[in-house]
């Protein structure tokens, strides 16, 4: 049995619905993710499941027990939970052992000490419980709101946005760490987050939110190899689509030329179809068959360097070359297309 099942639930502000017909289910020692841009309910749903929120229709279900129905809200206090903020929430006034033991009623001064030592062993804040929050970085104090979360013994772990304010790398990092301390303790984790590489580096599934409704909850490959729609293909990676025509079930005519594919789509011969080119299906090419285009832009990321690239019928692609490839822009340079896996919907249907 999931530890968390969320089934078909709506939630609305007044008359407004800003959740709709979501569902999700965590086991026990998951890591989730929520993805989705700014208002798209995913905080909302989080903090249902917390039951800051009511339910409208629907219902959650944690640990087997209906929490959260309409007419039905076991208090937050109750759900024995865990929570970390965006903003940290850390008392200044305190130390980082005080805030750590802030929420550890029943135990003595000793024992308070004594698990606030463990945290920040666990956290990896060894010799900070004097320190004050003011004295720490933004990702020391995310890891000590982390602490104190965990140690009264949740076994769910609720995050909403809780790196946002530090850099990419610290993002992606804190995260993957986050999830390796929570398999320690045996804590399930639901991260709320607006970047897709953080939700991939560190999540089991992840669902991607739209208008208050979860559009795909998948792997984070399949995410990105099988998006269910255009909206999550849109939103998922980076990439242009190109207009195409299907020629045969594996095989279309796009303004580049002829793309055969690993499949068959059971689309009738004729079919419009838009096909969905990620930068790195578009792979250098010297030779002289290769589709000539100019560089109208760049980005130097290390080890690649992320062109945009016009094709001779003016439309864009985004294409990614090993650093050693250098060109400026308003050159011309060879490309071919390599897709692994296509990526096509029906330019008929807004699908």
């Amino acid at each position: 049995m999931p530890l968390l099942q969320v089934v078909d639930i709506d939630c609305r502000y007044g008359t407004q619905t800003v959740v709709h017909g979501a569902s999700l289910h965590v086991h026990k020692g998951g890591f989730v993710s929520l993805l989705g841009p700014s208002g798209c309910g995913k905080t909302t749903i989080l903090r249902a499941i917390a039951g800051f929120e009511p339910v409208h229709d629907g219902e959650i279900r944690l640990r087997g027990e209906t929490v959260s129905a309409p007419g039905r809200s076991v208090p937050p206090e109750q759900r024995r939970l865990g929570m970390v903020f965006q903003d940290y929430t850390l008392f200044p006034h305190l130390s980082v052992a005080d805030n750590i033991g802030f929420g550890l009623h029943g135990q003595d001064a000793p024992a308070r000490r004594h698990t606030a030592d463990a945290m920040l062993d666990l956290v990896g804040l060894s010799g900070f419980g004097p320190r004050y929050p003011h004295e720490l970085s933004g990702g020391q104090q995310q890891r000590v709101a982390l602490a104190r979360a965990i140690a009264p013994g949740p076994d769910l772990l609720l995050m909403d946005e809780p790196f946002s304010s530090l850099d990419t790398d610290m993002r992606e990092r804190l995260s993957i760490e986050v999830r390796q301390i929570l398999e320690e303790r045996g804590v399930t984790g639901i991260l709320v987050t607006h970047d897709q590489f953080e939700a991939f580096a560190s999540s089991e599934q992840v669902g991607v939110m739209h208008q208050g409704q979860i559009l795909q909850w998948d792997s984070p490959y399949n995410l990105y190899h099988e998006p269910a729609n255009r909206l999550v293909a849109d939103f998922i990676g980076q990439g242009r689509f190109l207009r195409g025509t299907l020629l045969a079930p594996n095989a279309l005519e796009t303004e580049i030329g002829l793309i055969r594919g690993d499949r068959a789509y059971g689309w009738p011969r004729g079919t419009p179809v838009d096909v969905l080119v990620r930068p790195d299906d578009v792979v250098p090419d010297d030779g002289g068959d290769a589709l000539r285009c100019e560089v109208v832009n760049k980005a130097f990321k290390g080890a690649e360097i992320l062109y945009t690239l016009r094709l001779p019928t003016g439309s864009n692609l985004l294409s990614l070359f090993p650093s050693h490839h250098e060109h400026h822009i308003g050159d011309t340079v060879g490309v071919r297309l390599a897709p692994r896996h296509l990526v096509l919907f029906r330019a008929d249907r807004n699908t």
